[in-house]
């Protein structure tokens, strides 16, 4: 486990008990989770660290991952709603009214699909848009940087919230992001105090749309494929994987994992030396 320029020590990451992460190029690379990945999460929740990944992803990909993942919830979307798996169900918990979410979701794309048709031909609504519930989606893998930002520009306009990640404009209407709604669940689902915030989250993102939540969680990791972006980012990632995607959140999860093991440690010593 290696870090570029700083690494982060087992005491400042000794009290983490929840891991909010990115899916799309932290967890997957090229679109897969590797093995490596996948036994990370397993060997985070054994250790009884709680792991919500917080996407843009659509409310189809959430469902699977609440179902299948070792997760603790998905926040889903860019905030739009939690997912969470209680007593056997999946249960959606919006941002605001679904029914209301909805609405306004189903009148964004018309504007999107006008706005596109008139200026942007050449951007597509991303495929997984049947799947979406309150956010639009455009696909930008393959497009100019400045074509994007364009794009977002022009969507911004319209009156729309954008979040740009590695793979789509996610763009919607409401008053929320990720970190809104990573900082809900943290207070209304798991119970945890503002001022022990800082102490007991972590999170691990790769793009821009992650920067809310770099600014928000004090224990803040990029992998590596963040490198290219850094300098557009309002808030920037404390430390910086030296592996990238999947292989650098693996590598986090251990150094998590190891500072948690350490703090274990010391409590037992501590216990057999009062003892």
């Amino acid at each position: 486990m290696s870090y570029v320029d700083l690494a982060p020590s087992a005491l400042e990451l000794q009290d983490v008990r929840y891991l909010f992460t990115d899916i799309d190029d932290t967890l997957t690379t090229e679109g897969k989770l590797l093995p490596q990945t996948y036994e990370a999460l397993w060997d985070l929740s054994r250790a009884g660290i709680a792991v919500v990944p917080v996407t843009g992803g659509s409310a189809g990909w959430c469902e699977h991952i609440v179902r299948a993942w070792p997760v603790a919830a998905v926040i889903g979307e860019s905030g739009a709603y939690c997912v969470t798996r209680q007593d056997g169900e999946v249960v959606f918990d919006y941002w605001e009214d679904g029914a209301l979410q909805g609405k306004r979701q189903r009148q964004h794309l018309q504007t999107i699909k006008e706005l596109i048709s008139q200026k942007s031909r050449t951007f597509r609504i991303a495929h997984d848009q049947v799947f979406r519930l309150a956010d639009v989606a455009i696909d930008i893998q393959g497009h100019d940087p400045q074509d994007v930002d364009d794009l977002a520009s022009s969507i911004r306009a319209t009156g729309g919230m954008v979040a740009i990640s590695s793979i789509h404009i996610n763009t919607w209407i409401g008053d929320y992001n990720k970190r809104s709604m990573s900082e809900r669940v943290l207070t209304e689902m798991f119970g945890v105090d503002p001022e022990e915030t800082a102490a007991v989250t972590a999170f691990v993102g790769d793009s821009r749309n992650d920067a809310p939540m770099f600014g928000f969680i004090r224990n803040s990791f990029g992998v590596n494929n963040i490198i290219p972006v850094l300098s557009q980012l309002q808030h920037a990632p404390k430390w910086v994987s030296s592996q990238p995607a999947g292989l650098g959140f693996a590598d986090i999860a251990q150094t998590i994992l190891d500072a948690a093991g350490a703090a274990t440690s010391d409590s037992a010593a501590g216990a057999i030396c009062r003892g």
